[in-house]
């Protein structure tokens, strides 16, 4: 068993459908999102302006996430620097497809292009 193994808890599920950090202010928004495979945290991608995934990892030491993106599997390795694939997580494993990127639509500017990182 590797250390990235210890890493994911596959029977945790995600924090929420969106970024959690993002939510909880008035104007955050996102590109992607991340869920940690750990505690299952939903934060934005890198893309997104607060990067609230990284900050995650940065904060918490937790070093693996899946994409929670409809139709992504694919988890990263910060540590590694390294996509892998890995064992499916506890349901939802994305957000909702009808929740469109970016989102959430209400909070998302109309030069959202230029905010990306």
């Amino acid at each position: 068993m590797s250390a990235r193994d210890d890493a994911i808890e596959v029977t945790v599920p995600p924090s929420g459908t969106g970024c959690a950090d993002c939510l909880a202010t008035d104007d955050g928004w996102w590109v992607h999102l991340r869920r940690c495979a750990t505690c299952g945290h939903v934060g934005c991608c890198d893309s997104s302006p607060a990067q609230h995934a990284s900050h995650h990892v940065a904060s918490t030491g937790h070093a693996v996430v899946q994409s929670f993106e409809p139709g992504e599997d694919w988890f990263f390795d910060y540590d590694e620097e390294q996509v892998f694939r890995g064992p499916t997580l506890a349901d939802p494993t994305s957000r909702p497809e009808e929740q469109g990127m970016p989102a959430p639509t209400d909070r998302v500017p109309d030069d959202w292009r230029s905010h990306l990182h």
